[in-house]
């Protein structure tokens, strides 16, 4: 099995990965259940806006669109929950 290394795009893919299960789009890797937790979509997601913004002018293009692109797709996702 690969090691995996800690890097920027493993930790926004954590989190978004969190809000994902959180929203009910994924299932619980442990439980294989869904379920709904639009409190705790919103913190991922409101984790995710604070490492941008203390990330800002810190991160090369690469990571900067991707953590863009992550927060654009689960902000939309988020919406239509409601």
């Amino acid at each position: 099995m690969e090691k995996l290394e800690a890097s920027f795009t493993i930790l926004i893919m954590s989190i978004g990965s969190s809000a994902l299960m959180a929203m009910g789009l994924t299932p619980d890797p442990q439980s294989g259940q869904t379920a709904v937790d639009k409190d705790m979509a919103r913190f991922n997601i409101d984790l995710l806006l604070l490492v941008k913004e203390k990330t800002k002018n810190n991160l090369d293009q690469e990571e900067k669109n991707f953590l863009d692109q992550v927060l654009a797709d689960l902000q939309s996702k988020f919406l239509q929950l409601k």
